[in-house]
This record gives C-alpha cells, structure tokens and sequence, in this order.
C-alpha cells in the first residue's frame, strides 16, 4: 500500500485520461476531449501501464479495448475522481464576474437555435469570462453523455436517463406552425391537413403528437419534406407553400429573423416537457448549480406556463 508520501509523486492527471480512455477508446478521441496532442495521449498510456503493471488497453483494429484489470480500476477510480473533483471544486464560491470556468453543456438542436442566442446573451453579462463547449444532445444521446461526462449539465426533451442524473422540467414546449404565406387568415384543420409539411426529425417528440393528435381526429398531414435539423428550415419555407410544426422558442426566433408568420396550431396537442438534466456527482458544485440556476431562469422565464423556479 503506498504512503501518504509516495502520492505525491502520483500525476492525478494520468487517472484523467485513463477515465477517457475507458470512455472513448480511441487515442485521438480522447486527445480531442482533453485537448492533448496524441503523443501526450500515448506518452501517459505508456506510464499508466508502468504504474499498474498491466497492458490496460489492447489495439483491436481502430480501438482500444481494456483488459481485465483496466475494467477493475474503471470500477474504483470513477467515483473517486468524482469525489476529488467536488472537493476541491467546494473549496471556494463560485465568482461568475471573474471566472474563467469552461462548461461543456448539451443542447438540443430546437434548444440551440431557438433559444440559445438570448441566453447566451444575457450570461456573457453576467459571466464575461467564462467559456461554454455545446454538444449536440437529444432525448437519444443526453443519458450517454452524462453517463460518460461530456456534459455536466443539458436542456432537452429526455426520456430514460442513469439512475445517478438529475432533472427538472423548465417548461412546456407549446407548438406553433410556421408559414411563408401571405393569406391573412389562420390556418383552419382542413388547409393545414392539405398543405404539404416540412418535419424535423430531430424532434421526434413534437412529431409524434401532432401525428397522434391527427390520428384521433382520423385525419393525417402530408410529409413533403424531412429535415435532421432546423439550420435550413426558414429558407426552405420561404416562397413555398410548406408547413412546419416547431416549438414555441423556434417559431418566434424564425418569424423574428425571416418574413415567416407563426401561428397557433388549429388543433389540441399535448405539450412535451422540456427538461434540464445533469449528473448527480455534480450537484453541489458551486459553478454547476450557478450555471444550473442560469437556465432555469432565463429559459423557464421565457414561457407562459413556467411555474415559479428556485435555482437548481
């Protein structure tokens, strides 16, 4: 067993990108995520495997797939490095005016574009210093990029999540649809079921309700176009006749930048949440549960329905 002297002469770094390793198997991913150059990567392997007496990791084509003890020290050293980050991370508050913290946040795509402008906006007034890495994150992907910590902390609609993460609903997300048209009227049942539709896949929730929706009505809408994401949407709906269902928060960012209407659907759909989720080990870090209270304040603030919010 070794002494408290001999962890001095302990790297903690090497246990870092050990963690990543498990986590990517691939030498370049884990330089890209820790922001080392590969020889870095491949220097600290070689010591890892000096100081455990074990290969750790052997090459299988472009992976690396660890070995026995390697998936024992996995087991170990997780929730151990996640202690000694929020220790040390409590050890003195969080000052957003002169901090110079990065956070590596998840967003869904409707997130990004629809809301993420003001946000980020009214947080550069706050925190000037302060840098924010965005993955793209979607009720598929959010549970594994806790799970493997990408991400502290991310705002989308979820479903299944580790039983170690967090969440709390931040507010409704209320569907609009989007038309280049010039009629002056609103869309009625029947027009909206005859017009041709752009849908984004992406948002698989909102899809399935209005379909759902439709379908209790025995009625469907026509599928003109599928998108994976709303980048293109507002040029692909100008001087067309096409439809497309969006939250709230993108309807009203689109309709501001473009010469889009918004609109009230002309039929009833349930409301999908939209949720802010992150990892339990994370939950008392001052400069997380700031971040944290940051959301719930500026995105639940921007619904109608958002009830009173506490910060996380």
């Amino acid at each position: 067993m070794l002494s408290r002297n001999d962890l001095r002469r302990t790297d903690m770094s090497l246990l870092v990108i050990f963690e990543a390793m498990m986590h990517e198997r691939n030498v370049s991913r884990v330089g890209e995520k820790l922001f080392l150059g590969q020889p870095a990567v491949s220097s600290a392997l070689a010591r890892l495997r000096t100081m455990f007496a074990d290969p750790l990791f052997i090459r299988n084509g472009r992976c690396m797939e660890p070995t026995a003890r390697a998936e024992d020290l996995f087991q170990i050293l997780t929730p151990l490095l996640d202690t000694i980050a929020i220790t040390l991370s409590q050890v003195s508050d969080f000052d957003p005016l002169n901090s110079k913290h990065t956070f590596h946040v998840g967003l869904s795509d409707d997130v990004e574009y629809g809301l993420l402008p003001t946000f980020l906006r009214r947080l550069r007034r706050e925190a000037p210093g302060i840098r924010l890495v965005i993955h793209h994150t979607d009720c598929r992907n959010i549970s594994t990029l806790l799970g493997n910590g990408t991400i502290s902390v991310g705002v989308s609609h979820t479903g299944e999540l580790p039983a170690t993460a967090k969440r709390k609903c931040l507010r409704l997300i209320e569907p609009m649809v989007l038309r280049a048209d010039s009629a002056r009227e609103p869309l009625d049942l029947e027009e909206f079921c005859r017009r041709p539709h752009a849908i984004i896949s992406s948002f698989g929730a909102l899809v399935a309700e209005v379909d759902r929706a439709l379908k209790g009505s025995a009625r469907e809408r026509i599928s003109a176009l599928e998108l994976p994401q709303f980048s293109a949407l507002a040029v692909l709906l100008t001087h067309s006749d096409l439809l497309a269902v969006v939250p709230d928060y993108v309807a009203h960012t689109m309709a501001a930048c473009t010469g889009l209407r918004a609109e009230p659907l002309p039929l009833k759909v349930s409301a999908p949440e939209l949720s802010m989720v992150w990892r339990g080990v994370a939950d008392n870090d001052p400069a997380e549960r700031w971040l944290r209270s940051r959301f719930s304040t500026f995105l639940a603030g921007n619904n109608r329905h958002a009830w009173s919010v506490v910060a996380a």
